[in-house]
């Protein structure tokens, strides 16, 4: 099979590498990052051949993974811009930078897939939303960017017009339950839960509500109703949270977020 390459090895890349580990053989795999300390470092704990240069291995793989932040792609695209042809496959992790904008960098006939996963990927657990046009890709190029977003967790494709509100939905929004395992637990500290229990407690928690909402298919809503008791202690909780702006705070953070997104430097 043909190479896949990541150009940038940061946390994103990273994780991305590791679950694709479990899919593609090891000398389907190529990587470049900034620095010899991350090639050297990447390449011994995953036993991944690395390329010299970002154009060495553009050069060298057809599926490119651009795995690096939107303010790095200006230096990026001008590296690569000679080494990737319209039998490459290029794949943008970009927030906020669309297919046309690739495009117009390098070429209209260079073919381009725009990702976000997020970084429960390390754990096989991502979810990315991906967009494309099918159209110009053959039946193997697809099957190989399924095998490639689904081995590290799942995805969804989704129009282009809406990746901005995936980064919100699942790109940026793990930070946001990081914060809300961390507040939890630290209530539960303040009532004398140890904080290693109390961190297991609320995680497990999160991970069985987030199965429950997947698996029975039900309204998040009718599954909170469910654990509320008329007068109970759960929904004395909820008006709480209601009360303290707990519901509108999560939307104005995707506010923010998409606002940030379509303000990336193109």
């Amino acid at each position: 099979m043909s190479k896949i390459g990541f150009i940038g090895m940061g946390n994103m890349g990273y994780a991305m590498l590791k679950g694709m580990m479990k899919v593609f053989d090891k000398s389907e795999l190529l990587f470049t990052a900034k620095t010899e300390n991350t090639l050297k470092r990447v390449s011994e704990e995953t036993g991944i051949a690395y390329a010299q240069s970002n154009a060495e291995c553009a050069n060298a793989a057809k599926y490119v993974i651009l795995a690096v932040k939107p303010q790095y792609y200006d230096a990026v695209l001008k590296n690569i811009q000679y080494a990737v042809t319209s039998e490459s496959v290029i794949i943008s992790l970009a927030p906020g930078i669309s297919i046309e904008d690739l495009k117009k960098r390098l070429g209209s006939d260079k073919r381009f897939v725009r990702a976000m996963p997020n970084t429960p990927a390390l754990l096989g657990c991502g979810m990315t939303g991906i967009s494309y046009n099918s159209e110009e890709f053959t039946f193997e190029e697809k099957d190989v960017i399924d095998k490639i977003f689904s081995s590290f967790g799942k995805y969804s494709v989704v129009e282009e017009r809406l990746m901005n509100a995936v980064v919100c939905a699942s790109g940026s929004s793990p930070a946001y339950v990081y914060m809300f395992i961390e507040a939890l637990a630290d209530g539960a500290v303040k009532y004398g839960i140890p904080r290693k229990d109390a961190y297991k407690l609320v995680a497990q928690t999160v991970l069985g509500s987030a199965k429950m909402v997947l698996e029975t298919g039900e309204h998040p809503g009718k599954l909170k109703d469910n654990v509320c008791s008329p007068g109970g202690t759960t929904i004395k909780g909820v008006a709480a949270l209601e009360e303290n702006g707990f519901r509108n705070a999560l939307i104005k953070a995707t506010d923010a977020c998409f606002e940030a997104c379509n303000g990336v430097k193109k």
